[in-house]
């Protein structure tokens, strides 16, 4: 029997077959613009905010995806993975370490790992940074193995004459790497990391006679960058540094206890938003408030402007200072003027 299609059916059908036709092509649209949306990058505002990324030999699209994920690159697990299969190229990503920002899209990143790792990666050690924050920086970056790094400060033999001497503890390199800003290479080690850095100190001891300016100070190299290291701490403007170390030298010499917040809050372990009287009587050898002299050695690394106030310091007749909300500091003579300023600004 033969069958007929009547116009009915027959416009039923077209409508059908185009209603498919634009819902597939609407999904298809959709699907364009939500993986469009996947590679945008994360977060355009954090251009500057830098991040770290090792790459291990050998490593596969869906372990670079998630390590891209966790580092804040991308916007979920398999997005890098998935991105990788389409332009085919998950077998060409190739080992090292990378340098990249939340404000980068995919695209960027892709092409990046494709390539392969840059030569060059810069970091700063900031004025003041101890041994301890300089370890959680270079470690948080990726840029070394916190336990290689700490075995080398122990162990490592860098054949320095400043580390003559110099008991081979967690606190060995206190003070002798200088805060600078450094470019490595991706494959640097992190015996280069400190070779470098304790090159950069001794062309700076070198530049501005420091052993010798201690010597007529009375003072050995080691004591004259550990007074260093306090004025750094201590100091917040470059002309009160030399004023700050004579104040120093001054409380030495007439056999007072120096009394600097700072070594308070290194015996403590680091920063304190506040020092308390209680605080005051850690039993330390580096709290000042307690023992007399200087402490057994630095307890942050200083720049070039406190290395030449501690062996250039302003010779007045000021035992005390105190600082003022701007960061600068008013000094005396006299424990009684030093209490009125302490009155007038600590509050």
């Amino acid at each position: 029997m033969k069958s007929h299609i009547y116009p009915a059916g027959r416009r039923r059908l077209k409508v059908l077959v185009l209603l498919a036709l634009v819902l597939l092509v609407g999904t298809a649209l959709l699907a364009k613009l939500y993986f469009n949306a996947l590679i945008t990058p994360v977060d355009p505002s954090q251009k500057g905010n830098e991040v770290i990324l090792d790459i291990p030999p050998n490593a596969s699209g869906e372990y670079i995806s998630q390590k891209l994920y966790q580092a804040g690159l991308t916007r979920g697990p398999e997005v890098f993975k998935l991105y990788a299969r389409y332009r085919g190229i998950t077998g060409k990503l190739k080992p090292g370490k990378y340098i990249f920002n939340p404000a980068q899209p995919l695209e960027e990143i892709a092409t990046a790992l494709v390539a392969g790792p840059p030569d060059k990666i810069a970091f700063t050690v900031p004025e003041g940074y101890d041994f301890r924050q300089l370890v959680d920086m270079l470690s948080q970056r990726g840029l070394i193995q916190r336990e290689e790094f700490t075995r080398l400060v122990f162990q490592g033999d860098f054949g320095y004459s400043f580390l003559e001497g110099i008991p081979r503890n967690s606190r060995r390199l206190e003070g002798y790497l200088f805060p600078d800003t450094y470019h490595i290479g991706s494959e640097t080690t992190e015996k280069e990391i400190i070779e470098m850095m304790l090159k950069r100190f001794n062309d700076e001891l070198v530049k501005i006679n420091f052993s010798e300016h201690t010597a007529l100070l009375g003072l050995s190299l080691h004591q004259g960058v550990t007074l260093a290291s306090m004025v750094e701490r201590e100091a917040r403007v470059d002309r009160e540094r030399p004023l700050i170390a004579g104040v120093m030298l001054n409380r030495l010499h007439r056999g007072m206890k120096l009394q600097i917040d700072a070594t308070v809050e290194y015996a403590l372990g680091g920063h304190r938003d506040k020092i308390y009287y209680k605080d005051l009587e850690t039993d330390s050898p580096y709290n000042t408030y307690k023992y007399y002299g200087l402490p057994p050695g630095p307890i942050s690394f200083p720049g070039e402007a406190s290395l030449l106030a501690a062996v250039h310091p302003e010779t007045t007749d000021y035992l005390y200072y105190v600082a003022r909300p701007d960061g600068t500091h008013v000094f005396s003579k006299t424990l009684a003027e030093h209490n009125a300023n302490k009155a007038k600004y600590i509050k």
